[in-house]
Order: C-alpha cells, then structure tokens, then sequence
C-alpha cells in the first residue's frame, strides 16, 4: 500500500515539486546537464549482449567500495557485463577513471514510475546490488514487479536508522521485501534486517575490508620522492576542522627530535586547503599547498595534499599515517585502505563511524589507538626511530587487511547463484 501510495505522489507533485528541485540541482553544477537523459531513464549506450549485472550506490564511498566486487564478478563470469549508478557528478567523474573494461556508468534515473519503468524494460539486468542503504520505492517495487533478484550489500543499520524504521515499520518491511537477500555489514546489521522485515538476512563481513589498491601514478610519485630527497615523513589523512592545528604542533614539537621532518596533511575536504595554510603559517610553520602546484622545499614543515584522487599516493610514500577525524568526535574515516597499503596505522579516541572493523582490527593489534595530540606524538616519533617497530607495525596492519578481505568471496558466492 505504501508503494502504489508514494508512486501515485510522486507522478502528481513531480511537475510542481521535484522539476523545479531538479532544475535548481542544474544550476547549481549537481546534475550533469549533458547526460540528463538518463536521469528520466533514457539511455546513452546500447544494452551489452549476454548477462548483464547491475550494482547501484548512492555517490562515491559506495561506489568505490564496489569495485573489488565489479572485479570479481568480471573475473569469475567472463560473459558478463556490469552496469554501475550512482546519482552524484562526482561519482560519475571516478567511475570514469576507475571503471575496468565491460563496465560502464549510467545515471541512477529519477524515482518516478515512468522513468524506473522505461530504464528497467531497457536494461533487464540479470540481478541487481543495491549497496548500504539509499532505497528508492519505485525502482525497487520495478525490480521486483520484472522478476529480478535483487541483493542488498553491506547494508548498514545504525542505531538512529533502526530506532526511525521501527516507527514505520509497515513502510520498512514493504520496502525490503523488495530484496531477495540482505546481507548485513555485521551481524548486528543483518539482525536489524531480519527484525524490519527482511525475507533473508546474514552477515558475511563487510565489503569496505576488500577495497582495492588505491590508484597511484609512478611518475608523480619519482617527482615527489626526488623533492623531498629522502627526509623523514608522515602523513595525517583525511583530517577535519580542528585537526589540523592540533597536527601542526605534534609537528613543531616533533621536528625538535627528529631534524628535517615532513608532515603531510591531507584534508578531508581539500577545499579548505587556503584556510588551513593560513591558520598554520599564523603559528610559525612554513607549508607548501599542492593545489597551487607549490612543492615542498627544504624548509617547508608541513606540505598541504589539497587535491582530489591523490590519496594513494600520499599512502605509498608515507610508511606511518594518522586517520582523521579521530581526534574530534566525528567518529573517524577510512582506515583500511592505508592498512591494506601496508603503512603503520594510528587512531584517536573517536571511531564510532568503523565500530565493527575497529573492533575487529583491535583484536589482531592492526591499529596503534591514542587518545590525546601528546599520545599521538610519542607514537611517531617512536616509529620514526625504532625501524623494527614500524616494520612490525606495518606487518601487523597489512596482515589483518589481507585476511579480512576474503568477505568477498563469500559475497561472490551469493551473487553466482543468481547468475
């Protein structure tokens, strides 16, 4: 009832409503005006022959988690083609950089009937993966009104989430009745599935744990490594607002130790770069900003990363690297990916966001865990000066990395039976 409810609306307050929205999304650079079609389930490719997959994710943390999977899939069903949407420009702009052959991005269309209806009798995938937790009622009830096996992937339940679903609960349970399974992100997750009205739910492990290498170009990497000519370094990734500062003066007190050091930050959002160099440079430090093609010179303290794409290769040149958003109570990033690039991984108090691979991750002494900027000095400078420590470290990170990442074969498993 829900469903016929909200496709009934949609179609009556689209052209007053959610036009107007889309048209203010236009303006504002968030649709891509040239591949707009899309958006109302027009295509731009031809259907590839033979079994095609179909994996949506919301913008770009789920799009990039999948493409362990889309390898996988590729890998083991020769004959298969994968379609990829996501509804960000952002997304789309990664995808195209990171997408391997018989894989291609489409637009995720606009959750109105007429649209999901045309962009599903065109493509017909063999099975769709819907990845963490964006659901859009039309397409899903689409998908399940053409008969198409539909996976849910490291779907995610917070506490938040479950406490609001269970108020609707009706809404909820005609929604994920859509799903043909649901595979949880932990076992908690998958719980919480079963409780809201999941036909089938389980827990595999999650998919973030089997990411691929970041991409990495070996030419900038020889330039970079020749600028700084072998000085010590690390690297403070994905750090927020009130982070940084707190970095610039573990630095200030650990160049005192350690002559020649360099600090790398690389921000989360890499718009505030300007802002940081000049909250920085107020204390004394000199740096350099990459996104204004400065590099670092013998002087520079402490060189701001404030680019997009580049993460891999701050990773590779940086044997120690603190997570971001750790230290203030954002709850944390992506640790993994530095793991799985074999660095030494240090945390703060505030991992909220990765409780469950945290958690995992303590149990095999993958992270090194401080609580206060002091804690975070003393770690470094021990890393930086007991080699055998950091390569133990690093061993540590990486191993639990690698182990973690057979949740994919498992998932691979489900998702063959479909095929």
């Amino acid at each position: 009832m829900f469903i016929k409810a909200y496709n009934t609306l949609i179609s009556a307050f689209y052209p007053l409503i959610i036009r107007p929205y889309i048209e203010k999304r236009k303006k504002n650079g968030k649709e891509d005006v040239s591949r707009f079609n899309e958006r109302i389930g027009n295509p731009r490719l031809p259907r590839p022959e033979g079994k095609l997959v179909w994996l949506h994710g919301a913008s770009v943390g789920e799009s990039v988690s999948m493409l362990p999977l889309i390898q996988k899939i590729l890998d083991t069903c020769p004959e298969a083609h994968v379609m990829v949407t996501t509804g960000t420009v952002t997304s789309a702009e990664v995808m195209k950089k990171r997408l391997p052959s018989r894989a291609f991005h489409q637009f995720i269309p606009i959750d109105k009937p007429e649209f999901t209806s045309r962009f599903l009798k065109y493509w017909h995938p063999d099975v769709a993966l819907w990845f963490e937790s964006e659901f859009w009622p039309s397409i899903l009830s689409g998908l399940k009104a053409h008969n198409i096996p539909l996976i849910l992937i490291n779907g995610r339940i917070s506490d938040r989430t479950f406490r609001r679903w269970k108020i609707f609960s009706f809404v909820c349970k005609e929604l994920l009745s859509c799903f043909t399974l649901c595979l949880g992100q932990s076992d908690e997750d998958a719980r919480r599935l079963k409780l809201l009205g999941a036909p089938e739910a389980l827990c595999l492990g999650n998919l973030k744990y089997a990411g691929l290498p970041l991409p990495i170009d070996e030419k900038v990497k020889q330039d970079f490594q020749s600028l700084v000519q072998g000085r010590p370094l690390w690297l403070a990734s994905s750090t927020h607002n009130d982070e940084e500062l707190k970095i610039a003066e573990v630095h200030r007190r650990l160049k005192q130790e350690i002559p020649g050091l360099l600090t790398i930050i690389a921000p989360r959002h890499p718009q505030r770069g300007e802002e940081i160099r000049r909250d920085i440079e107020k204390s004394g430090l000199k740096t350099a900003l990459r996104s204004q093609k400065q590099k670092p010179a013998p002087e520079t303290d402490i060189y701001i990363a404030d680019t997009i794409g580049e993460m891999g290769l701050w990773y590779d040149i940086a044997d120690i690297v603190f997570i971001g958003g750790s230290l203030i109570p954002h709850g944390g990033q992506n640790f993994m990916e530095p793991a799985r690039m074999r660095d030494a991984v240090i945390v703060g108090p505030y991992m909220h966001n990765f409780t469950d691979a945290m958690n995992r991750a303590r149990r095999a002494d993958a992270v090194i865990s401080i609580q206060t900027p002091e804690e975070l000095e003393k770690t470094v400078l021990r890393l930086l000066k007991d080699p055998e420590f950091l390569k133990t470290r690093r061993s540590l990170a990486y191993n639990w990395a690698a182990g973690e990442a057979k949740v994919l074969d498992g998932i691979m498993d489900k998702v063959k039976g479909f095929l």
